[in-house]
């Protein structure tokens, strides 16, 4: 099961991250994707395996952004790829089908593709203009995901991603979007998770199936 509410992990050096990633499952938090920018491989697997253990205590699925190597080496519960990225098709042949494979898109078009790959869920953004990304495409706004869910007609989880807050959820649901990926407005308040879940409807974190043990 895709999770409802997504926390994509920030901070300025990796040890926020892991801080952040802490406090984020204390509150409550299922579904965490470890985002790491701007360092070494070396470094996102040291951080990559702190982050298991600590998402393995709570029981959250971890998600690694991009480093679908790394993913496996920790036997994370999935991958998140990028539009420049690895192809989700061999990712899913090298990773085997007990990971999450998640992917970027920005358009109808590269919806398309992701379905033709055979992604598990697609991040479909942005929402709004957000500071966590750079080259940040075309905001699509509630219209913009009511058109694209319509014209995909595919029965794939879309996580709206990008700038999103409490007080959107309301009406963003409307458009048929699974559920939401939020970076800053958890990390500046991490109580604010259990009033995303509340208004996502999210079930109870012992409700939800995981998968940590890997072959």
């Amino acid at each position: 099961m895709i999770s409802k509410l997504h926390y994509i992990s920030q901070g300025e050096t990796p040890e926020q991250h892991l801080e952040n990633i802490r406090k984020a499952c204390t509150y409550g938090a299922d579904w965490i994707q470890l985002r790491l920018k701007n360092v070494s491989n070396e470094t996102i697997l040291r951080t990559a395996q702190k982050a298991r253990e600590i998402t393995v205590h709570f029981q959250t699925r971890l998600i690694i952004n991009d480093h679908y190597e790394i993913a496996g080496q920790i036997k994370a519960d999935g991958v998140h790829l990028g539009k420049t990225d690895a192809c989700p098709l061999e990712v899913r042949e090298k990773l085997g089908k007990s990971y999450t494979i998640g992917g970027t898109a920005n358009t109808l078009e590269d919806c398309k593709i992701l379905v033709g790959k055979k992604v598990d869920y697609i991040g479909l953004g942005p929402f709004r203009f957000t500071e966590t990304k750079k080259n940040l495409s075309p905001k699509l706004g509630k219209s913009g995901y009511s058109t694209i869910i319509k014209k995909l007609q595919a029965e794939i989880p879309i996580i709206a991603i990008g700038g999103i807050t409490v007080n959107d959820i309301s009406e963003i649901m409307k458009t048929g979007i699974h559920g939401v990926a939020i970076s800053g407005e958890i990390t500046n308040d991490f109580n604010t998770i259990g009033t995303f879940n509340k208004a996502l409807k999210q079930p109870a974190i012992h409700e939800q199936p995981h998968k940590f043990n890997k072959e």
